[in-house]
């Protein structure tokens, strides 16, 4: 079947034929008169005609271009990743809180175009600004094309700019307030009614290192999570609320201490987001005994992570109380059920929280049991380098003739097993405190997850602006990934962050050359990007377009965006 001019008269008309055979002869036989030829293309008829049949027929188009000698060159671009997080972009409300801000800047470019680049390539490879520009000639991100290097590094200077000296209100003494404030301010705002309820923070850091100096302040030397103490850091701190979503982040100077930064955040957060109430929840690094009075002082709650080891009071009578434990029974589907126990022992005015994790408990158990069992072993054999291993050190004593294991030391390490202490100043009872805590543990777990995203290194800006922005875009790809994972949830799909890039990164458009017309074909989603789409109700591409149909979608798709 073919489509077949024909002259008659002064006018040329079109028809849709097809070869038969009758009587031994080849002959040809109209199927329908299409019209004149000038009316059926000012109608688009046979474009028509023609997308409807390559929609049938995408196969057969590619193996007829590989039978006439192989594929033109192609133009391959990959749009899962812009399709899928443009949508979470736009509608957490990112999009249009960085063009209002940045409209009142004048810039002769999109800033707000640069950050979502910024963004998206945080979240898919992570590094360097300059990374990012030559990264994105292998993605159609709409509205970036006219984007150079130079337009990221002005970005990311005016995010991490200091706001004028009138609007330095609540700023923390290690660093001022800038424009990445107002952003995250006014997100938080965008979204009020889910955080209206908002009364319990989480509060974790990580190090940041630098191969150069670091800026102007932010680079110093101080404790690495990095394991680099030989270079100069940074930290960052994350604060998210009891469903582990991000609200915004701070930046130090590397020398900061965790303990000195708490109190200065904490007294930060209402100012900025109008928080009545806040209980800090905080694991054992942010303690101290002056942290805990400047919380009172402020009449704020707090549950926080004791070390159980080395603080005297709960090593000497918190973990001696002989108060019976209350059971908690959590059920996890496809998973063995989590056992957990916990109560609460006063001493004065101060009240602790007893936990133990029963699972956990009976791990520790076990492996005390097999290094004390090795370390039997080797004793046998007289290996006093064993002194040198730290697991086997903490069970050895070392009497005047040869090395022994410490029985005293073995039963004291069992009185820990699967223990956790709190202490609180919150009328929870035991299992509520000792939940609530749990769910930092749920935070800090994302934020393991989230410092591939936040350590984009390297960082090559030398000024403490550009570096505020660079990190901060980090924090803008963490609100984007709890974004697409809550929704996930919602739909009782749970697909891990890696099997999610990835897919979502094999979903690609090719534009190819035909019979003297270019057309867009898409490859199939794989793996768990069919389901994301659906979750993010984003309709895909046709599997195949022609380039001229694909230009004026895309420029419609814009002007909606």
């Amino acid at each position: 079947m073919f489509v077949r001019e024909k002259p008659i008269g002064p006018y040329r008309y079109v028809y849709l034929v097809e070869s038969v055979r009758e009587n031994g002869r080849t002959k040809q036989r109209i199927i329908k008169n299409l019209g004149r030829k000038e009316q059926v293309a000012a109608k688009g008829d046979l474009d028509r005609l023609a997308r409807s049949a390559a929609r049938l027929a995408q196969r057969s188009m590619i193996l007829s271009l590989l039978d006439q000698g192989g594929l033109p060159t192609l133009t391959t671009r990959r749009i899962g990743p812009p399709l899928a997080f443009e949508r979470l972009w736009r509608e957490t409300g990112c999009r249009a809180v960085v063009e209002d801000l940045a409209a009142a800047r004048g810039f002769g470019f999109s800033p707000e175009r640069a950050c979502f680049l910024t963004v998206l390539h945080r979240l898919m490879v992570s590094g360097s600004d300059r990374a990012a520009d030559a990264w994105r000639d292998d993605y159609r991100i709409e509205g970036t094309e006219g984007l150079a290097l130079h337009h990221l590094y002005r970005t990311m200077a005016w995010l991490g700019a200091e706001l004028p000296a009138g609007e330095q209100a609540g700023r923390t003494p290690f660093a001022p307030r800038c424009t990445k404030d107002l952003v995250e301010e006014r997100l938080f705002e965008a979204r009020r009614d889910l955080f209206s309820e908002l009364s319990v923070v989480f509060l974790d850091t990580t190090s940041l290192y630098f191969e150069g100096a670091g800026g102007e302040t932010l680079g110093q030397r101080g404790h690495s999570k990095d394991h680099r103490p030989d270079l100069m850091q940074m930290i960052v701190a994350v604060v998210m609320d009891q469903r582990g979503r991000p609200i915004c982040c701070e930046m130090w100077p590397g020398n900061t201490t965790d303990v000195t930064a708490l109190m200065p955040v904490v007294d930060r957060l209402g100012r900025r987001f109008g928080i009545p109430r806040v209980c800090v929840v905080a694991d054992r690094g942010m303690i101290s005994a002056e942290t805990i009075a400047a919380l009172e002082a402020r009449g704020l709650e707090y549950i926080l992570g004791v070390r159980e080891r080395t603080t005297k009071e709960v090593h000497t009578l918190v973990l001696d109380d002989d108060a019976p434990f209350v059971p908690l029974l959590i059920p996890r589907q496809g998973r063995p059920d989590t056992e957990l126990e916990a109560k609460a022992v006063t001493l004065g005015k101060r009240r602790y929280v007893v936990c133990r994790n029963l699972a956990e408990a009976e791990k520790d158990a076990a492996e005390r049991v097999a290094i004390v069992t090795n370390l039997r072993r080797a004793l046998k054999a007289g290996d006093k380098a064993l002194v040198g291993n730290a697991g086997y050190r903490r069970f050895l004593k070392a009497p005047e003739v040869g090395f022994a294991v410490d029985e005293a030391r073995v039963a004291e390490d069992a009185r820990f097993d699967g223990i956790f202490v709190l202490r609180t100043n919150t009328t929870l009872d035991p299992l509520q405190a000792m939940l609530r805590y749990r769910e930092l543990q749920g935070v800090e777990q994302l934020f393991r997850s989230a410092k591939s995203l936040l350590a984009t290194r390297p960082i090559f800006h030398k000024r403490d602006a550009t570096i505020r922005g660079h990190v901060f875009c980090s924090f803008l790809a963490l609100v984007l990934q709890k974004e697409l994972t809550d929704r996930c949830a919602t739909r009782g799909f749970q697909p891990e962050w890696a099997e999610v890039l990835r897919d979502l990164d094999r979903l690609q458009e090719v534009e190819v050359e035909q019979d003297g017309k270019r057309f867009v074909l898409r490859t199939p989603t794989t793996g768990c990007a069919g389901k994301l789409f659906q979750t993010l109700g984003i309709a895909l591409p046709p599997n195949i377009r022609d380039a001229t149909r694909h230009t004026t979608d895309t420029a419609a798709d814009a002007s909606e965006l």
